[in-house]
């Protein structure tokens, strides 16, 4: 790859771990999502093992793959293994993963063991316990003693030599003590019992697990949403869904933005209620403003295409629902309400002046037009240039530069004509308000030239 600037390898037994660190940005012109399908493409064609590659996340979570989900049950692990393996199927079909999901836990070791006759046991005049201890004491491996040799302490291991137990055959083959001193051969009172077994029992959160990893090429919350929808189909009563790694803090931190987004709203509502002394006029302020700002802001999402290695023509000025839009959505109700704010203000302050209410917000709306279109004017100059980042970073940049100036501009462009209909509506009639005003003043004034 003319991109990499060097690699690095780590080799196991039965596994291994590479990664190739690509130039900077200023000596390179594609990215990480412009070469990873050629990566894939060449690593495919080397037969004989599996490679996946993937790219680490921004948030190191412990996890080696994006999509970690697991399943966990009191049930035996063979069985939490074929549910496993029926999900695994339905991802696959899904076409959602960029390869098959590969589970945790596989049943292909061998394993043979010995079955006791208690009848022959007993009928030689033999325990269970004798025979017990003689077979751990040849094959076992634990120490039974210590003892010194020049100042120094060593284990007595007693253990027949390893040419003796190569195989499970060989082991039919020793002798175990019988009554009077006698031997006995093991093959007499045991027999050999072949079978397969996992080769590794995990566990999560105390229960049997297995864990279906894989690489979404689909938003990971996206990926998560279909495997929990198609466990839930599958999965009998008693089974529990969990994460690890990068999925289980998108299901943990991921879930935060609507309190976040309701605190901002909230704690706008309240300074507004005080700052007018209405709870009203808030209202109209924020329902007329807050609403269009996130259909404008959401625009530039929904407009997203998913699988970023499909080119498409929206490409280059949408973006995703992530971290850093969320954070621009929570900004943008603080900046698009101070255009519902000078509108809703001075029509009020008319309404004080004699004016009706009606002609009072017509004329707050275009007294108001300048001021509102130069605050918004400047607001999306000084975030448009994030829109145009490229580089390292430039994602996230580019992600809250969206948000913001898609939501002003269209949020803007609606609240001129939505905040007056709204204060028609629901805003307060301040004729009222004028006449008390007035006698006030008048009693005032009667009080003074009576003094």
């Amino acid at each position: 790859m003319p991109e990499t600037q060097f690699t690095f390898q780590i080799t196991f037994p039965n596994s291994g771990f590479g990664g190739m660190v690509v130039k900077p940005w200023d000596e390179r012109k594609r990215n990480i999502f412009m070469i990873m399908p050629e990566v894939q493409s060449k690593l495919s064609r080397i037969t004989g093992i599996q490679i996946f590659p993937v790219t680490p996340p921004a948030l190191p979570g412990g996890g080696q793959f994006p999509v970690e989900f697991i399943l966990a049950s009191t049930a035996e692990t063979p069985q939490i293994l074929e549910f496993a393996k029926q999900l695994q199927m339905k991802a696959m079909q899904s076409g959602m993963f960029a390869f098959p999901p590969q589970l945790d836990v596989k049943i292909d070791q061998p394993q043979t063991g010995f079955v006791i006759d208690r009848d022959k046991v007993a009928a030689l005049g033999l325990s269970l316990q004798q025979v017990g201890a003689d077979m751990g004491g040849m094959v076992g491996g634990d120490f039974v003693n210590r003892f010194d040799i020049s100042g120094r302490s060593y284990k007595v291991i007693p253990q027949i030599e390893r040419v003796g137990r190569l195989n499970p055959e060989q082991l039919s083959n020793i002798y175990i003590s019988g009554p009077n001193g006698k031997l006995i051969p093991l093959s007499t009172v045991a027999t050999l019992r072949d079978s397969v077994v996992p080769r590794s029992l995990n566990r999560f959160q105390q229960l049997n697990a297995v864990k279906i990893s894989g690489v979404s090429i689909r938003p990971l919350d996206e990926a998560l949403r279909f495997l929990e929808t198609e466990a839930a189909n599958i999965l009998p009563k008693g089974y529990v869904l969990d994460y690890t790694g990068e999925s289980r803090q998108l299901r943990t931190e991921g879930n935060k933005f609507l309190p976040a987004f309701g605190l901002a709203v909230i704690l706008i509502f309240l300074v507004l209620a005080a700052q007018f002394n209405s709870f009203r006029d808030p209202f109209v302020i924020l329902a007329g403003s807050v609403p269009l700002a996130m259909f404008g802001a959401l625009l530039f999402t929904f407009l997203k295409i998913p699988d970023p290695n499909t080119p498409f023509w929206t490409h280059g000025w949408t973006t995703t629902l992530n971290i850093y839009s969320q954070v621009g959505l929570v900004t943008l109700v603080g900046l698009v309400s101070k255009n519902g704010i000078l509108i809703v203000e001075f029509a009020n302050r008319l309404q004080l002046q004699g004016h009706p209410k009606l002609e009072a917000v017509r004329e707050a709306a275009a007294t108001r037009l300048r001021p509102i279109l130069m605050t918004s004017a400047a607001t999306i100059a000084g975030h448009f240039p994030l829109t145009l980042v490229t580089g390292a970073g430039a994602a996230a940049r580019n992600s809250i530069g969206l948000v913001l100036v898609g939501g002003m501009f269209v949020g803007t462009l609606f609240t001129l004509f939505v905040v007056p209909s709204i204060y028609m509506l629901i805003a307060r009639d301040h004729t009222g308000d004028r006449a008390k005003d007035r006698e006030k003043n008048i009693a005032a004034v009667a009080e003074s030239s009576i003094s």
